[in-house]
């Protein structure tokens, strides 16, 4: 069990779309949050294996004691107790009034509708779980709703969000919009225009109505305005950007086995339904994962987002790692290219994974490394751990491996690619950094090695030498830089260096 206190969580569903929709989504009692899956991608067979993941909803009950109080009605077991524990989990059930089934005429849904109905839940939260904050979990227009009611609701009625949201974890929300690869925009101007379903609330102008303090419905975006940004941290009524987590799919594909061709219209670098650009707010924490926005290899009832999920709420440490002093050769019509895939000891999943074959690495050079402005600094990953699960073979350490490569690709001066001398996917560098961390009173205990210098299985690797040395014990944060191994600082520099931080994330 994690030690971090826990509060209430607050599930909040996507986008239904039109009455048939919103009829057929009320009939489940928790959304779709129940739903778990019995497929992962491949086996040993070239077939999908079968795997039981029960759902984030019972995992959460199960792995972090939580109680689901529902008992016939949510709103009248409310109503009923005074008092309910803080480790329970809620189900914002804001389409109801919007169903024909439950006889009389629906309502009209409005976001802001859901947002205020979201807010009114979380009173009664923490009244009667005597508590000053919640968690928010979202799917996809459900992040949309959450980010409402901390951007808009509360600050125009002078609250501070972090008054009432402690966290917030989104799945595949398009924070940016959706958008199409196909029409030209033309298919978008379609959509806001008639409103098809609602989705017009995915649009650019309707975002800004209700992601802005005071927009009215007459009000347009400005030029500049980008959807996806959060007020920044120091700004009146901003949420910490730090206190945000986005979980990114990369898998089209899939979407359109549940779905039909949506992949087709929002384009390859997608979960199917939301574009890769577009599923983050810049400045909170990401992770990529190879599924999609939903169905049977969704974001939602995979073990993927469930194990970043269960970490951003309740790990303990939050350990953050980057690529540091990069000089890259300078090669003309050269483009550089990082992968990195993120695996936890103990776990059947990749935790993080960014590749050119998902559409997703991270680009070198130029503007996209910060190194152009003489630091060299790129990112890489930032994940959190729990420190009391449960190690193999009794290990007293928690362990992760973060698997980094960079490839190089060559450009004719026509703009095409050229494959004179290139070995596709061969990597320039392909290395593996296994870090062991413990604390010592709660004081980070870390030790790395390069998986290229390891002699026999990982697996049976015990980690031998002296502790990595805290170079910035000042600082709050736990810091040490790594370094590459011998043969590849003429590829990266004689500078170049893996900087793991570890910070206390209670």
């Amino acid at each position: 069990m994690s030690q971090t206190q826990k509060i209430p969580v607050v599930y909040v569903r996507g986008f239904a779309g039109g009455q048939s929709g919103i009829d057929s989504a009320v009939t489940d009692p928790f959304l779709g949050f129940n739903a778990g899956s019995t497929h992962v991608r491949i086996g040993p067979d070239d077939k999908p294996s079968f795997y039981q993941f029960e759902s984030p909803l019972l995992r959460l009950m199960v792995d972090e004691g939580y109680q689901l109080l529902v008992h016939g009605n949510q709103d009248t077991y409310l109503d009923a107790h005074p008092e309910i524990p803080a480790a329970s989990i809620w189900i914002h059930r804001f389409y109801d009034p919007s169903a024909s089934t439950w006889g009389g005429v629906p309502k009209e849904f409005r976001l802001e509708d859901a947002a205020k109905d979201l807010l009114e839940l979380i009173e009664k939260l923490r009244a009667k779980a005597h508590v000053d904050r919640v968690h928010l979990i979202a799917h996809s227009m459900g992040g949309l709703i959450c980010r409402c009611l901390i951007q808009k609701i509360l600050p125009e009625r002078g609250i501070e969000p972090t008054a009432y949201v402690d966290k917030l974890f989104t799945y595949g929300t398009p924070h940016g919009g959706i958008a199409f690869d196909l029409g030209f925009g033309l298919l978008e101007r379609l959509r806001d225009a008639i409103g098809i379903n609602g989705a017009e609330v995915f649009g650019r102008e309707r975002m800004y109505q209700y992601l802005t303090p005071g927009a009215t419905a007459a009000d347009e975006p400005p030029d500049h305005w980008d959807p996806r940004a959060m007020p920044a941290d120091e700004e009146p009524f901003a949420f910490p950007h730090q206190q945000v987590f986005c979980l990114i799919g990369t898998d089209p594909g899939d979407y359109d086995v549940a779905h039909g061709l949506s992949s087709a219209a929002v384009g390859p670098r997608s979960d199917g339904l939301v574009q890769i650009d577009k599923a983050y707010v810049p400045g909170a924490h990401c992770a990529y994962v190879h599924r999609s926005h939903s169905g049977r290899y969704g974001l939602v009832n995979s073990e993927e987002g469930y194990q970043n999920l269960r970490r951003f709420l309740f790990g303990g440490l939050k350990v953050e790692s980057a690529l540091v002093h990069v000089r890259l050769p300078e090669e003309k019509n050269t483009a550089w290219q990082a992968e990195v895939r993120l695996s936890i000891r103990g776990l059947p999943i990749v935790m993080h994974e960014r590749t050119s074959a998902q559409w997703c690495p991270i680009q070198l050079g130029g503007d996209a490394q910060p190194g152009a402005d003489g630091d060299g600094t790129v990112p890489l990953v930032s994940t959190f751990l729990c420190e009391n699960l449960a190690s193999p073979n009794g290990a007293s350490s928690l362990r992760y491996a973060l698997h980094l490569r960079v490839l190089s690709l060559r450009e004719r001066d026509n703009g095409f690619l050229d494959f004179q001398d290139h070995i596709e996917q061969t990597a320039d560098f392909d290395d593996i950094l296994v870090v062991d961390v413990s604390s010592d009173a709660r004081v980070p205990v870390l030790r790395a090695v390069w998986n290229s210098t390891i002699d026999g299985p990982v697996s049976d690797y015990t980690p031998e030498g002296p502790n990595l040395a805290d170079e910035d014990a000042a600082s709050g944060s736990w810091v040490s830089h790594i370094p590459l191994p011998g043969s590849t600082r003429s590829l990266l520099g004689e500078d170049a260096r893996i900087r793991l931080s570890a910070t206390d994330w209670r």
